[in-house]
This record gives structure tokens, sequence and C-alpha cells, in this order.
């Protein structure tokens, strides 16, 4: 069944990254056909991410007290009403709404796949296919990106968002069919059910280290992933690139964080987790030196971004898919829903940092170079983690 199961899962991934992207993508279309200024749909933009921070602190984690089918199911049916809802609507209100019940339904569905797909993977493959299935997300926003312009075409702008939700339906419907209708146990030595199901499970004495390294790490790794992703662009063209060119070069940064992602899961399945972690990150830091020799080839800051991407954007992936070293099944999903919730916090100071560099003219180089300081924190929360690993073997022996 975990033949099935696993691509389903890969499928949710990726139309949900289609359905992060579906609105940015939608804006050129409604600004023209509405005729507002682009600024006023700041709170539409924003409300699909404060939903996703809420959903995955507050609904996510009763996925581990009430089973996930049930959590996965009805949260894909709520992403695919929502998104439809997103079609018809007429006012910058409607948008809001049904974009925040969109984030709302995708914060409780993504730690409960995550978590099932930990339980469906083979265990000696556990983190590479953790990894894989969360690279559906970054997938599925490069296809709305390559199939938006021809949806427009064919049904205007609401068929980006009704071609996605009526999609999600299916998937909610063939989940429903294959998916175990109970969940495994949670195992003896796990939380007490009063606990089960909520981030209190996380935070008590018993998993309090792992969740400070595992949240700790993803949330700042949010932080220099967005602080990149957000300005990239800008840099490349202040560096003597064209538009287009720089357009093109971010393609690298995201490319590399798929493949650094799934070698960094390789080893952590291997039990190498430390040592990838840690030489990914100090060739990223490498790197960030590197770009003051590019000068504006195209060619070297393509190797470059692809280092970068590698150890940054693949490390968020490789992040997510090394958490289930650390925790139990009956308290997984509530790990990785406040991780996502926290993350928040990262990726939204991250972009405000980025801006207050460029606000200074800062050059690409130097930009990169303070970027490297939250990297070395990466390092540092990743030795960390290694003692508490150690202290949890010896708990457990």
């Amino acid at each position: 069944m975990a033949r099935l199961i696993l691509p389903l899962f890969f499928m949710v991934m990726m139309i949900d990254g289609y359905d992060l992207a579906a609105m940015p993508l939608a804006l050129p279309y409604l600004v023209e056909e509405m005729g507002v200024e682009p600024a006023a749909f700041s709170g539409a933009l924003s409300a699909v991410l404060l939903g996703l921070g809420a959903g995955a602190l507050l609904i996510g984690p009763l996925g581990d007290r009430f089973g996930r089918r049930l959590l996965i199911v009805s949260s894909l049916a709520l992403i695919g009403a929502a998104t439809i809802g997103t079609g018809f609507s007429s006012s910058i209100m409607e948008f809001v709404v049904w974009r925040f019940l969109t984030g709302l339904a995708l914060g409780a569905c993504l730690p409960n796949i995550t978590a099932s797909t930990a339980e469906q993977a083979p265990p000696e493959r556990k983190a590479a296919t953790i990894a894989l299935i969360s690279a559906g997300i970054s997938i599925g926003a490069i296809l709305a990106g390559l199939i938006t312009p021809a949806l427009v075409k064919l049904g205007g702008w609401p068929l980006i968002f009704y071609a996605a939700g009526g999609f999600i339906l299916l998937l909610a419907a063939a989940l429903f069919a294959v998916l175990p209708k109970t969940d495994a146990p949670a195992s003896e030595d796990g939380p007490a059910p009063a606990a089960r199901g909520s981030i209190l499970a996380t935070l008590s004495p018993r998993y309090l280290p792992a969740t400070a390294v595992f949240v700790g790490l993803y949330t700042v790794n949010a932080f220099v992933l967005y602080m990149i992703v957000s300005w990239l662009p800008h840099l490349l063209t202040t560096d003597g690139l064209s538009a287009d060119a720089a357009s093109q070069l971010t393609a690298f940064f995201q490319g590399g964080g798929l493949a650094g992602g799934l070698v960094i899961s390789w080893f952590i399945d291997r039990g190498r987790r430390v040592a990838a972690f840690t030489i990914a990150y100090a060739l990223v830091i490498a790197a960030f030196f590197a770009t003051g020799l590019a000068s504006g080839s195209a060619v070297l800051w393509g190797a470059l971004l692809l280092v970068i991407g590698s150890g940054v954007s693949g490390a968020h992936l490789a992040i997510m898919a090394s958490s289930a070293s650390f925790y139990p099944q009956s308290v997984f999903s509530s790990a990785i829903g406040l991780a996502v919730a926290v993350a928040r916090i990262g990726a939204i100071a991250g972009p405000l940092a980025g801006g207050a560099l460029v606000a200074r003219d800062v050059a690409p180089q130097p930009f990169f170079l303070v970027c490297a300081a939250p990297v070395l924190v990466c390092i540092a929360i990743v030795l960390a983690s290694a003692r508490v690993r150690k202290a949890e073997e010896a708990r457990a022996a």
C-alpha cells in the first residue's frame, strides 16, 4: 500500500506548493482586472502564511491524538474548497478570508503528511523519503509558474485556483480510500494522552532538548533561506546581470536545493547527520566568500548558487527529514507543527534583514558575508544536536 500512498503524498506536496505560489502568480492579472494597486493585495498574500503558521501550531498536532488519516483528508478537503472559493472572490476581503483558510488547512495538513511519510517509508531510507516527498512543494511551485499563462488564456485567472482546488479534492478522495483507517498506536514510552496531540508533548522535559535543536535549526535556516531568496534577483542585477539572467539563475539555487536535500538525507539515513550538515554549511560559507570573484559572470554565479542552494535550501528539506531520529511517532506531528509555526518568524525576519542591507546599497559579497553569521549559528546547533542525541540514546539504554 505504501507504493500507492507515498506517490499520493508527493502529489499533495506538489499541489500545495502550487497553491502557495498561485496568489502571487495571479496578482498581475488581478491588478489589471480589478484596477487596484498591487499593495492592496498585501493582506491576501500574507494571509496564507499567517494561516499556515496557525494551522501548524494549533491543528496539525491533533493528528497525534485523533489520527492522521482524519487530519489529512479533512484538511485537504478544506484546502480544495478554499482554493476554489478564492477563484470566486470579487473583493480584497474575500481573497483574505479564503487565503487564510487555505493556509490554515495547509498548516494542518503538511505536518501530518510528513509524519505519515515517516511511518510508510522503509526504515533504512526514512530521511531520504521524507526529503523526496517534501521536494514536491518546490516542484509544485515551479510547475505553477510554467502553466499559469496557459490556464489564464484558457479560463482567466480564476482557473488558476479552480484547477488546483479540483485536483486537491480528487487527492482527498484518493487518500480517504487508501490510507489505513487506524493509525499506529503511540509507543509505550510516549507522552501521556493529555499531552499527546498538542505542542505540550514536544515541550515536556523528555523532548525539550530535541525540540530546542530541531526547531532552532529549522528557524535559523529559514531566516537565511528567505533572506537570500527574497533578494537574490536584485543582488544579481546589481552585479551587472540582466533581469532575465537573474531570473534564470534563481533556478540554479532551487535546483541545488532539491539535489542537496536528497544528498544530505542520504547521509542522515546512514548515521552521518552531523557530518553531512556541517560539511554542507561549510561549503555554503566558502561560496559566500567566493561571490566576490563572480563579478557579473553568469557561469560563476550559476556554480556558486548551486552550492549555496544545496547547503541552505537543501538543508531546509533535510532538517525536516532528520526530525524522525529525535521523536517517536506519537509526537511527530506535534514536533513538525511547532517547527513549521516557529520557523515563520525566521521566514519573516530574513527578508526584513536583507531589505535593511539593500536599503544601504550593500554589494552582493558583503550581503552574503552577513548571511554567513546565521549559517555559523546553524553549525553550532548541529554540533549541539549531537550531544542531545547521545543523551537520548544513553537514556534509552
